[in-house]
């Protein structure tokens, strides 16, 4: 089971259900295609904010002063081979605290509009892309990039969400 949090502090783009839907199952699938290793509950916070919003939390947590699509808050840790370090885990009662993603939807459909695809597919991409960072992926250098490029492009495929 996976409980969400999912919170719009934006009013630029009407925040649909079709939207929380399609977050609610890129985390799924991604959880389910990296495999959580047993039959553990997460939960996961999902804030939608707009450019202005996530460019403060971006300047306030990287020391980035620029808007972004999406940041990964993750709380768990993994070892060089991607094993999760046990302690790093932080339960609330019985549901493994993930971490939180921050998504800028008017960014979204801006990619969308020039990637030449759906704002939904933008929507599910970047779900899937922070939730991958939350799992402990990464895309700075290779070989990790070609890896996570690889596990994005596989998720979207089961997802039906193509370019």
């Amino acid at each position: 089971m996976i409980q969400f949090i999912i919170e719009n502090e934006q009013d630029k783009i009407p925040f649909t259900p079709e939207f929380e839907e399609i977050m609610q199952k890129a985390v799924a699938t991604t959880l389910d295609v990296v495999g959580s290793g047993d039959e553990t509950d997460f939960e996961v916070s999902i804030l939608i904010t707009d450019d202005k919003g996530i460019h403060e939390i971006n300047k306030e947590t990287r020391d980035i002063d620029s808007p972004t699509d999406v940041l990964s808050f993750p709380i768990l840790e993994f070892d060089e081979d991607g094993v999760m370090i046990e302690e790093s885990g932080d339960y609330d009662g019985e549901l493994l605290l993930l971490g939180d993603i921050v998504l800028s939807l008017e960014r979204a459909k801006a990619q969308a509009e020039e990637y030449g695809h759906s704002i939904e597919r933008e929507v599910g991409f970047l779900t899937v892309h922070s939730t991958l960072h939350l799992l402990g992926f990464d895309h700075m250098e290779e070989p990790f990039t070609s890896v996570m490029r690889a596990r994005e492009k596989e998720i979207m495929d089961i997802m039906d969400l193509h370019r």
